[in-house]
């Protein structure tokens, strides 16, 4: 009590400088070992045979159509599972409905279940021996070892995102700006546009980022559903482990690097929204409401 009334801070744990330093020389070490290390290596691996032969690798045909289906399933994924978290994050926060826990713990499913479970479940859903599969081939349409089954594999692992952002955010904002847009006359989609989304944008890019991040570097569920045909369902992370296979060091290592630049790209992104998002949350609740109301007014 008399040190206190002194002036004096209690100390904290972790404050003697040897243990300080030992712990900051952990936290470096773990990061050299386990993020730098590896990143390291594919970048020399990938150009040890010189920039024309790296140039060559990233542009074989098979390469080539790997990354091209890879884009073509994020194209197709993100925006869906975008407006699959909008919506989602729109119905549990600003609506009260019988069943609303369960769609809270409906929509974390897929982080709790392993990829390769998830394919498997397809297969057995889609597949020609699968729930729907005698009615699919009925029609011709194949859905499992196709571009259909890699883009619905890609969704289901990356469904939670976009809404897992979101959904915190807008719990705390609340439903009173919604509720005086609508009052003012505005209607359902303009206090969307002018109220909802202007105070949600930051998280929402936030998750985009990481759906689309983890949608070109999906491995577990497509590499179940695409049947890792070589130049026709393989994506880019199926065509690194072929290439490996194949003994093709420099091309996995090369294909490998697009990879490792996207995961660099992303994390500058997610420290940039970060900042963003943190300065939006900085600001008062009444200025943010002021500015979005302002605009539904007549």
């Amino acid at each position: 009590m008399a040190k206190h009334l002194s002036g004096r801070r209690p100390p904290r744990i972790g404050d003697a400088p040897n243990f300080r330093r030992a712990l900051i020389g952990i936290v470096l070490f773990f990061v050299a070992v386990v993020v730098i290390a590896p990143l390291a290596v594919i970048a020399s691996h990938a150009f040890s045979k010189g920039l024309p032969y790296f140039a060559a690798a990233i542009a074989e045909p098979d390469t080539r159509h790997a990354i091209m289906l890879t884009v073509m399933t994020a194209l197709i994924a993100v925006p869906i599972n975008t407006a699959f978290g909008i919506a989602a994050a729109w119905a549990i926060t600003k609506h009260d409905f019988p069943g609303r826990r369960l769609l809270l713990i409906v929509i974390e499913i897929p982080f709790s279940i392993s990829p390769i479970v998830a394919g498997v479940s397809y297969l057995f859903v889609y597949g020609l021996q699968g729930l729907f599969g005698p009615v699919l081939e009925a029609a011709e349409l194949k859905i499992m070892f196709a571009l259909p089954g890699i883009v619905l594999a890609s969704m289901f692992v990356t469904a939670p995102f976009v809404a897992r952002e979101l959904i915190p955010l807008m719990q705390a904002q609340g439903r009173d700006l919604e509720e005086a847009a609508t009052s003012l006359g505005a209607s359902g989609w303009r206090t969307f546009f002018t109220v909802t989304l202007p105070n949600i944008k930051w998280a929402l890019l936030y998750g985009v980022v990481l759906c689309n991040s983890r949608v070109m570097g999906e491995f577990g569920a497509v590499s179940v559903v695409s049947g890792n045909i070589r130049g026709q369902t393989n994506t880019l992370p199926l065509h690194i482990e072929l290439l490996y296979h194949d003994y093709d060091a420099v091309g996995a290592f090369a294909a490998a690097s697009i990879l490792a630049t996207l995961a660099v790209i992303t994390l500058v992104v997610k420290v940039a929204l970060e900042r963003q998002g943190a300065g939006r949350r900085s600001r008062p609740a009444s200025l943010a409401g002021n500015d979005s109301l302002s605009e539904v007014k007549p």
